[in-house]
């Protein structure tokens, strides 16, 4: 009785350490470095988090169900380099075909996942590297920089709503979007129950492949729109454009306390993780931390978010 009640105490607990947690690494980078706090600064950081939140937001969903996907960098790479060379023949439809590649990239590992009953690890490995491939080869293997005529197409990306960088706007509509399909429909509510259990789904008689699917689409599709994010915010597109945000966005999404195992976690606590990375990585540079340390330390709170988080109960069929 006792081990149950310090239980559900400790995970009280941990349903807070995101928040403070962020509150905490704000409050110390503060204090060594006061300009840290600044409104333009704080402002700034908003903005660098928008792309990683909405590449975690998708792998959130895969994530919930107790999958996982490694494509999302190599799909905003390529969602970026169709922006790039389409953008001046096609206009604003370049951006729903970058982000039709991405529904299709999710559905294409969604079936190799539930039809072929390959590892999600594995079909969207693949994937990512199928997907690497063509960016390779549309772009030539070089960086696409927009032409000044083009850059009109971006102003919805570059510009500002009251003051407020439309990147952030995009990001809370992201979140606003993504909160109520975790919370407010079926498929959220299968996901969390898939994550917690999938044979207990299945006997529910939850359609557990097609809800995989969904989750993979919806993961490929974020990252086709964060890859349009940065091709606007960069003014260009390349195949490597997103190749050091994979882990980092792993991250975000485990550190927000959403277990790696599923079936516990929320898009908020993703927001979190993500202000907490990019905290860590902005707070680095104000600090003077050489640049390349940082997937040091994002590797170490990796590992320390997952063993916070973890589910004991699954760690037999963790592997």
């Amino acid at each position: 009785m006792r081990t149950r009640i310090a239980r559900l105490e400790f995970d009280r607990i941990r349903q807070w350490m995101p928040i403070v947690t962020l509150a905490l690494l704000v409050a110390f980078v503060g204090v060594f470095q006061p300009g840290f706090l600044e409104p333009t600064t704080l402002m700034q950081l908003a903005s660098d988090t928008a792309v990683l939140f909405v590449l975690a937001t998708g792998v959130t969903f895969v994530i919930m169900i107790g999958g996982i996907d490694l494509s999302i960098q190599s799909m905003a790479s390529l969602a970026s380099v169709i922006v790039a060379l389409t953008v001046s023949r096609w206009g604003y439809a370049a951006f729903a075909f970058a982000i039709a590649a991405g529904i299709l990239a999710g559905f294409l590992s969604g079936v190799a996942h539930v039809r072929l009953k390959v590892p999600s690890f594995i079909a969207t490995l693949a994937m990512g590297g199928v997907l690497l491939s063509a960016a390779l080869v549309l772009s030539k293997e070089r960086s696409i920089t927009l032409q000044t005529s083009e850059r009109g197409y971006q102003t919805w990306i570059t510009g500002t709503l009251l003051g407020v960088p439309n990147v952030i706007v995009i990001a809370l509509v992201v979140l606003a979007v993504a909160h109520t399909i975790q919370s407010r429909t079926r498929f959220g509510r299968y996901s969390a129950a898939i994550g917690a259990g999938e044979p207990a789904a299945y006997a529910s008689g939850v359609k557990v492949d097609g809800q995989k699917i969904i989750a993979l689409v919806l993961s490929a599709t974020c990252a086709a729109l964060a890859g349009v994010i940065l091709a606007g915010r960069l003014a260009s597109g390349s195949p490597t454009l997103a190749s050091e945000l994979l882990l980092p966005s792993i991250a975000a999404v485990v550190v927000g306390g959403t277990a790696i195992t599923g079936g516990v976690g929320s898009i908020w606590r993703t927001l979190i993780g993500a202000l907490i990375i990019s905290v860590v990585r902005i707070g680095m540079t104000f600090l003077g931390i050489n640049i390349f340390a940082q997937n040091i330390a994002f590797g170490a709170v990796l590992i320390a978010a997952v063993a916070v988080t973890i589910d004991r109960s699954k760690i037999p069929i963790v592997k």
